[in-house]
């Protein structure tokens, strides 16, 4: 009997959807567990550029490694290419995350996540710069009822987003 091949869905828990925090964001698509590798099967592999490289890069493209990069000291990492960024990387920010990066730069649940719950983590985490834009919660339960924002307000800052969780700055 031949074994069954994974399907591409197979633990597939999160897609790109409409955020509550900042445009666009990361959306549970079924319950993920406590403990849950959220983006299992992603290409990890980075490349890694000295930020001399990447402020000599015209504006818009200089864009892609600020918005998407990982800081690590005087380096950015991003995507092999930047035409594969995944789900994981439109992860944003929250202060009471439900997601924890790993030593292994790898998501993890934080505890049990229910189905269209936006994803989220504290990039103060792993990142150590400041964060480049101001922090919003997301809006509360009983704000959502009444019609209000709840929360901060916008985002603020200029699009800052993905793993490194801040801007990068000169």
């Amino acid at each position: 009997m031949p074994s069954k091949r994974p399907l591409p869905h197979d633990g597939v828990y999160a897609r790109i959807g409409v955020s509550r925090l900042h445009g666009v964001g990361v959306v549970a698509i079924r319950p993920i567990p406590k403990g849950t590798l959220v983006f299992a099967g992603e290409d990890e592999r980075a490349a890694w550029l000295d930020r001399a490289t990447v402020r000599s890069l015209p504006p818009a493209v200089r864009a892609l490694y600020e918005d998407f990069g990982m800081v690590d000291g005087g380096r950015i990492g991003v995507p092999r290419s930047l035409n594969r960024l995944s789900v994981g990387w439109y992860v944003n920010h929250a202060d009471t995350p439900n997601l924890v990066a790993g030593d292994d730069g790898r998501f993890r649940a934080l505890r049990r996540i229910r189905t269209g719950e936006e994803l989220t983590a504290d990039y103060r985490t792993f990142c150590d710069e400041p964060l480049g834009f101001r922090v919003q919660t997301a809006p509360t339960r009983h704000a959502r009822r009444r019609g209000g924002r709840g929360g901060a307000g916008g985002a603020g800052g200029e699009g800052a987003r993905g793993r490194a969780g801040a801007r990068v700055a000169d």
